[in-house]
């Protein structure tokens, strides 16, 4: 790819990506947007949150990305009895008495922490140490982890029972804040017609580990107005409640709103969004289109927002 010029690579990323997700299709129905926010969280190189009802095939989207991008896959399924040692590994005596470290579920490309919220704290903090660091440290030794690394994480949004919500600090980790929708009627027919059947679908391998490296060291390297970037950072201070910025609606209703990351993301996120979509330059439309899912989980509402049943959307939808 480094014979191409930066033009030439960004509409190879544009067609690649075209492949991708007719390829994607063969396997899932609808959920457009769910599977544009994973592939961009993944050349953004970022992680992402999914969150969904139960049979929504948030697991199969997940494996069919992988699958499609030749990446290695585990899925964690997280319990209230799960340890730090199960997600990262642990260190054990060999036969010949000696130390050795055994790998866990982590060590792969793309790792699908199911259910995030239902595991404690303890263990919920073993994998963002892994998402920040990119590494495993045991015993003082550090670990590197397999490059690309995505963590996508799902999380229920019903039964609050017995669960585990990600403090603010773990939750602004996260790039994308990912909603899945139910399918409409047509896509439910169809997905009950292709899962009652017999016939097996499988997908081609379109994108290597080192084209995924070599995409994300590319939309860093898009150019961006500075008034598209100005228009980025003015975004952010205006979901906090105490800038002069801030619209009404955000006075009124936010308890505390986001931080830097946030204007960090919005424009790794619109310079991908734009390469995505053939552009060698994202605008202030790129940086709307994923606006939304990278404030949704950055805002804290106060008690009169939930008590007027105003929602985080809502709001981020107002301030756009």
């Amino acid at each position: 790819m480094s014979q191409m010029s930066d033009v030439e690579a960004v509409d190879a990323l544009a067609e690649k990506y075209k492949a991708l997700r007719a390829e994607i299709a063969k396997v899932i129905v609808g959920q457009d947007e769910a599977v544009d926010l994973v592939l961009s969280s993944i050349f953004s190189n970022g992680h992402s949150l999914l969150v969904g009802v139960p049979g929504l095939a948030k697991t199969l989207l997940v494996q069919t990305i992988a699958q499609v991008l030749e990446l290695s896959f585990t899925r964690i399924q997280f319990t209230p009895d799960l340890m730090p040692s199960d997600i990262v590994g642990a260190e054990i005596l060999d036969e010949s008495r000696h130390f050795k470290f055994n790998k866990g579920p982590i060590f792969s490309n793309i790792v699908l922490a199911d259910e995030i919220n239902r595991t404690p704290p303890k263990t919920q903090a073993a994998l963002l140490e892994a998402m920040q660091e990119k590494s495993v440290t045991i015993n003082g030794v550090h670990n590197a982890l397999p490059n690309p690394f995505f963590v996508l994480a799902t999380q229920n949004p019903i039964e609050q029972e017995g669960t585990y919500p990600l403090p603010e600090a773990q939750l602004d980790r996260f790039m994308y804040n990912i909603f899945l929708d139910y399918p409409s009627y047509e896509e439910e027919v169809q997905v009950v017609k292709n899962t009652t059947s017999d016939s097996k679908v499988s997908v081609n391998k379109m994108m290597s580990a080192e084209d995924i490296l070599n995409y994300q060291q590319l939309v860093r390297k898009i150019p961006i107005a500075d008034n598209v970037l100005e228009y980025a950072v003015k975004l952010v201070g205006k979901t906090r409640p105490n800038s002069a910025a801030a619209p009404d609606i955000v006075k009124e209703y936010v308890a505390w709103g986001a931080g830097p990351r946030a204007a960090q993301y919005l424009v790794l996120g619109a310079k991908c969004h734009a390469a995505l979509n053939g552009k060698y330059s994202p605008d202030i439309e790129d940086v709307k289109a994923v606006a939304e899912a990278i404030l949704r989980h950055r805002l804290y509402r106060n008690y009169k927002a939930e008590a007027e049943g105003f929602s985080v959307s809502r709001i981020v939808k107002e301030i756009l």
